[in-house]
């Protein structure tokens, strides 16, 4: 597969990438964010496919979560769908999905100006750039070639006039911090569409020393999935988009992984862990769903003409590679492991403030039992004189982009940014200097 700007200009603000708003003669405008993680479950509203999603808002203060990718469909193979055309698409079985981002990093410019180019094109934004500043964020350490070739784009191309680029967790700390100003330290873990970060911010400074990255995420998930189902019951490798939708309507973070285990090793009414899932045929299914208990079939075969998928102890299985990576070969820290091995790297005096906020985003912390689960561990892991907090924002898919739109709104938003003309005259030496990614 998911902002609004001042200055007497109008403000869009991208997440590979988040957003904008009003100060001093600044109008509010559209606030688009692009973003480059991301996928596992997602709320109610937004529609975003196994693939990184892009958040928008066209000069209001909410925000859509549409596809940042292009589609084709195996009954339309000679079209190519881009962003939340996939609307459009009447049977989504066997998507095929053409992404810009691969491992996280953007690396297929052709289709992400295709998206851009919708985006901000008559068809959604009809965005006025040389009057449009623009928040894009991207992710940590990214490679200087894509810096500079998003600065081209951004600036030579669409010619905006003004951009902020920055780190989507940059943006949630932002977020954080003005919700509870009287704390110094938070930890972002930030767990998306390719992977999963764990940042420590002080003072809206991120501490490079302590970052950590573990290769784990929604993608990950969704096709690990697949692959169980497919050896299981039925030949699901060319469903990304059903199975995904499966993912996020049946999985959840098991509290204690061995009870549940052998819960769904039990026959009958005893299995409370099995549920059976009605696939979507597109015709008179148009989206998945959970049989109620009361009307599954235990024993025998079901009468009518549904697909079914039973499931047990793939639904919490699943998640748990976040937690247990090694569980399926990927020798890497879960993620409590790595909030503590993080904060054991700062400063013994800071460490206190960091366990006590500890700040969940991205889309697999709406698994179930996700907060819960590593509120837990890390409790375990940490010296019983310290407190343990741990924070899951109301839509944890928005949260960046919320700060994005907050930072708009700061007075010292022009100070943050790099003009048009700052560019022209100075090239990418002024967005080293003014960009800490």
């Amino acid at each position: 597969m998911e902002p609004a700007g001042r200055g007497g200009k109008r403000c869009t603000a991208l997440r590979p990438q988040r957003g904008l708003q009003g100060v001093s003669g600044f109008r509010r405008p559209p606030l688009l964010r692009k973003t480059g993680s991301a996928l596992p479950p997602r709320p109610a509203n937004p529609r975003v496919p196994e693939a990184q999603g892009a958040e928008v808002t066209g000069g209001r203060s909410d925000s859509r979560v549409i596809p940042n990718c292009q589609f084709r469909s195996k009954t339309a193979r000679l079209k190519t769908f881009t962003a939340n055309q996939i609307d459009e698409i009447k049977d989504p079985s066997g998507l095929f999905y053409i992404l810009p981002f691969q491992k996280g990093y953007l690396v297929n410019w052709d289709v992400q100006r295709q998206v851009w180019d919708y985006l901000f094109g008559k068809e959604m934004y009809q965005v006025d750039f040389l009057d449009t500043n623009i928040i894009i964020t991207e992710p940590y350490f990214n490679f200087t070639s894509i810096q500079e070739s998003m600065n081209e784009i951004l600036f030579e191309e669409y010619q905006f006039q003004a951009v902020l680029r920055v780190n989507a967790g940059a943006l949630s700390a932002h977020r954080y911090f003005r919700d509870n100003p009287s704390e110094l330290c938070c930890i972002i873990v930030d767990s998306g569409y390719s992977f999963t970060h764990i940042v420590p911010y002080c003072r809206s400074k991120k501490k490079k020393e302590a970052i950590i990255r573990i290769n784990v995420g929604g993608k990950l998930l969704t096709n690990h999935l697949k692959e169980i189902i497919s050896y299981r019951q039925l030949h699901v490798m060319d469903e990304t988009h059903v199975i995904n939708q499966v993912k996020e309507d049946v999985c959840y973070v098991s509290q204690d992984f061995y009870r549940d285990m052998d819960i769904a090793k039990l026959k009958g009414e005893e299995n409370t862990v099995m549920i059976d899932y009605v696939l979507p045929d597109f015709s008179t299914i148009k989206k998945g769903f959970c049989k109620p208990r009361e009307e599954m079939v235990l024993s025998g075969k079901y009468k009518s003409g549904e697909q079914i998928l039973r499931l047990a102890n793939e639904r919490f299985a699943v998640p748990e590679i976040l937690f247990n990576p090694s569980d399926i070969g990927i020798q890497e820290m879960g993620i409590p492991e790595a909030i503590v091995y993080s904060i054991q790297n700062l400063p013994e005096e800071m460490q206190p403030h960091f366990f006590k906020n500890i700040v969940l985003t991205g889309g697999n912390s709406l698994f179930p039992g996700f907060r819960d689960r590593v509120y837990s561990e890390v409790r375990c892991l940490t010296p019983t004189d310290y407190d343990v907090s741990v924070v899951l924002p109301e839509n944890p898919i928005t949260y960046a982009w919320e700060g994005g739109k907050l930072i708009s709104e700061n007075d010292d938003f022009e100070d943050m940014v790099v003009t048009r003309e700052d560019y022209e005259e100075n090239g990418h030496s002024v967005c080293e200097e003014k960009f800490d990614i």
